[in-house]
């Protein structure tokens, strides 16, 4: 019977206990917003592409494992929300949506990205974050109004050059990938402001990067400033200009430390609450190394040209070194003290001795 109301436009039956919905919802023609998330939805009746005014769809923290093709249907749709599901591809349909504006497919399965997300030409904001997707579709550079791009947190082991092609693009951040460089056609996209690549396994910068008026950019997680100073080099291989820093190429995470860095190294002693002997005989066998590679030279060489960086002392240590060092200075000064007037009493005895 909920079909019979024909000018209802707002249904919200979010955080319940839904398995299913009937399929007369289609015939709710006037609908403008409609809220599914929360629930136990495994499946979504094929007729909800006929809500032709439907302008909000969220359907996150459900159960689906697809959307029915018909959900091109929603012609009038500008926000699309499907987050925290179990999908893997998204219907090829999705293109038709040109009013599109918001699109979070963020904690789901996604293994691939239709080649037709090129079509939501109003598209703004794209969250893809926390996926199994290994690569973007080139037609993803036809987004020209695309504002915001997340894909952190996936498997990702390249971007498309064509990514330049969104000149709208103002945050791209694609943390925690597989990246081992960043296209240099990403200067195309002028109105870049913030860029996150950490947590990737990038060897380099891409020289264009300059031309950009970047405010951020993040290459590690314990970065603490987001700008450093870059130097430019050739790739051996390639023979191309690139950017590099003290942070690049990075050294692979030791095994045990992948899933949670900060606590590597000296904060590791804080939050395992380690005793002062054990970091110290920690930290005599950490060696981290910065290499700066020009080109291919015996292996002794290499070495010759190592920089090596011992570990960070605990601030516990520094405190102590800090105290220690004070002491050492007063000590220092009261024995001047001491040897000052020790030497009067002698200068005074002699001159008496002499007088008499």
């Amino acid at each position: 019977s909920l079909a019979q109301l024909q000018r209802l436009e707002e249904l919200d039956l979010g955080n319940n206990e839904l398995y299913n919905l009937p399929e007369t919802i289609g015939a709710l023609f006037n609908l403008k917003d409609l809220w599914l998330d929360g629930n136990q939805l495994a499946e979504i009746p094929q007729e909800v592409g006929n809500l032709k005014n439907l302008l909000c769809l969220d359907v996150s923290e459900n159960k689906l494992e697809c959307l029915p093709e018909e959900i091109s249907g929603l012609t009038s749709l500008t926000d699309l929300l499907v987050s925290q599901n179990l999908l893997q591809v998204l219907p090829d349909g999705i293109g038709k949506l040109r009013r599109l504006s918001i699109l979070k497919v963020d904690q789901n399965k996604l293994i691939q990205l239709t080649d037709s997300i090129g079509d939501c030409e109003s598209l703004t904001e794209l969250v893809l974050t926390e996926n199994q997707l290994q690569s973007l579709p080139k037609s993803i550079g036809k987004l020209k109004k695309l504002n915001n791009l997340n894909a952190d947190r996936n498997k990702l082991t390249s971007l498309p050059k064509e990514i330049g092609g969104c000149c709208s693009l103002n945050v791209f951040s694609v943390r925690d990938n597989r990246l081992s460089r960043i296209p240099s056609e990403i200067s195309q996209a002028t109105e870049l402001h913030v860029l996150d690549v950490a947590g990737n396994r990038l060897m380099y910068l891409p020289l264009s990067l300059t031309t950009l008026k970047l405010k951020a950019l993040w290459l590690s997680d314990n970065q603490s400033q987001p700008l450093l100073t870059f130097q430019t080099d050739t790739d051996p291989e390639t023979g191309e200009k690139i950017l590099t820093c003290v942070l690049l190429p990075q050294m692979p995470s030791e095994p045990g430390c992948q899933d949670n860095l900060p606590r590597c190294g000296a904060l590791e002693s804080l939050v395992n609450e380690m005793s002062d002997e054990t970091w110290n005989e920690r930290a005599v066998n950490r060696v981290s190394a910065i290499r700066f590679l020009e080109d291919e030279k015996d292996e002794e060489d290499n070495e010759m040209r190592t920089l090596l960086r011992r570990a960070t002392p605990h601030p516990g240590e520094l405190k102590n070194m800090k105290k220690t060092v004070e002491n050492l200075r007063n000590d220092m000064n009261a024995a001047k003290g001491l040897d000052s007037n020790k030497n009067e009493v002698n200068n005074a005895i002699d001159r008496v001795t002499t007088s008499v």
